[in-house]
């Protein structure tokens, strides 16, 4: 029976990936994979029921605390939105020339991916250029831009990428390192496609903004926009100075918000304070989504459970031997399966003892994991929402973004590779 899941975790992830050809989607075929692996484990008698359960007690805590820091800091970000707090940004860009947008646009995104996370950053920034670009190529190659450099700003930072939150919380990095260590590759992994964009883009290089019409504010959209900003950025500072864990930061940031929100419109009734309220913004979450995660991280869960995890590191070893090869090569395979479960499953084929905090195995991970999910649309979170959003099409993505990306992403790994 135990042969079985290894099979099944196989079907489950095509399944995944192939969501529209089948039509179901992936969060059910997750939740399936997931629940499916761990009941084949129990009645396989390979091991106790208590043990079992412990090993599922085990898995479930880990997985948890990845889950309520997402709830956390994705209310936070939809509070924060319904104020319109990111017209402080949105506001600030305008220009008529093609070139100049796409660099204005791509660093706004890398640096606000860092502080939020890439989803969020795409969603917002494609949004953003909705308002200032009509429907086109132009648009077409912006927001494109925009799932390279959020990807890319997400890589950097410990609350940037679910992968690299996944790392943090894990105790494979800490996040002063993660900075430092890989702020100049991510960089230099989004300015080499901008500068061979910005080739192609040299002669028809003009664009016509949309007119842009004033849209009423509500009451407290500067502060709910620096108190959000603020209390994700407070959440590394609070888990070095208490050594809590990240979600209890970012609860924590949620309650002001929540606090700040309720006092701003005390003074409206209920029908008009509630598109403003933390119930309403909980209700508007991608919770499909967090619920992914759930069914995904449990079934790798089951795998590493079972050792084969372990199994597969020491195969790769074996054959490959060579560490920056093989991270490297997971990065590009991100592009195709989806980064949270092959980061989840390296974490569990790599032990802490063998690679310590900040080992350069980690950082390479978060990395090549963050930044190569950009070489196809659908390789991360934010290619796929920005593919819905703005109907990008795979092969004309692939034709037209994924080579000049490649080239960023081989970029960013030598630069790391030369520092490390």
């Amino acid at each position: 029976m135990l042969s079985f899941i290894p099979i099944l975790f196989v079907l489950g992830y095509l399944a995944i990936a192939f969501e529209h050809t089948l039509y179901i989607n992936k969060t059910a075929s997750a939740l399936f994979t997931g629940v499916l692996c761990w009941t084949l484990y129990a009645l396989s008698g390979y091991t106790g029921a208590h043990t079992v359960l412990d090993q599922l007690a085990h898995h479930l805590e880990s997985v948890s605390e990845i889950l309520f820091f997402l709830l956390g800091a994705m209310t936070i970000v939809e509070l924060v939105d319904a104020h319109h707090g990111f017209k402080i940004i949105t506001d600030r860009i305008n220009t008529r020339n093609a070139i100049v947008l796409m660099w204005i646009v791509a660093f706004v995104a890398f640096f606000l991916s860092a502080a939020l996370d890439n989803l969020t950053t795409a969603i917002v920034m494609v949004s953003l250029l909705r308002k200032i670009l009509p429907k086109g190529p132009k648009r077409l190659l912006m927001a494109s831009v925009v799932i390279v450099a959020a990807n890319a700003g997400g890589a950097w930072s410990p609350i940037g990428d679910v992968t690299t939150t996944m790392l943090w919380i894990g105790g494979q990095i800490s996040a002063s390192q993660i900075v430092s260590a890989l702020f100049f590759p991510s960089l230099v992994s989004l300015v080499v496609p901008l500068l061979i964009f910005s080739y192609q883009l040299r002669k028809d290089k003009d664009v016509s903004p949309l007119p842009v019409h004033a849209a009423e504010t509500p009451d407290g959209s500067k502060i709910m926009f620096f108190l959000g900003i603020g209390s994700l950025l407070f959440v590394p500072v609070f888990k070095t100075i208490t050594h809590l864990p990240p979600y209890m930061g970012v609860l924590l940031g949620l309650s002001v918000v929540w606090i700040a929100s309720e006092l701003i419109h005390k003074d409206k009734d209920e029908e008009a304070k509630k598109p403003y309220t933390a119930g309403y913004a909980l209700s508007k979450i991608d919770s499909s989504s967090v619920l992914f995660f759930l069914g995904i991280l449990m079934a790798i869960g089951s795998l590493e459970s079972l050792g084969m995890l372990e199994t597969l590191a020491k195969w790769m070893d074996e054959k490959i031997g060579n560490m920056e090869i093989i991270v490297t090569a997971i990065g590009v395979a991100s592009a195709i399966i989806d980064n949270v479960p092959l980061v989840a499953a390296s974490m569990g084929m790599y032990s802490l003892d063998q690679y310590p905090m900040n080992h350069q195995l980690w950082e390479m991970m978060a990395f090549c994991a963050g930044t190569g999910g950009s070489l196809l649309i659908i390789g991360s979170a934010a290619g796929v929402a920005v593919m819905g959003m703005e109907k990008i099409d795979f092969i004309w993505y692939l034709k037209r973004i994924s080579l000049a990306t490649f080239i960023g992403y081989l970029a960013g790994t030598f630069t790391y590779l030369l520092g490390a």
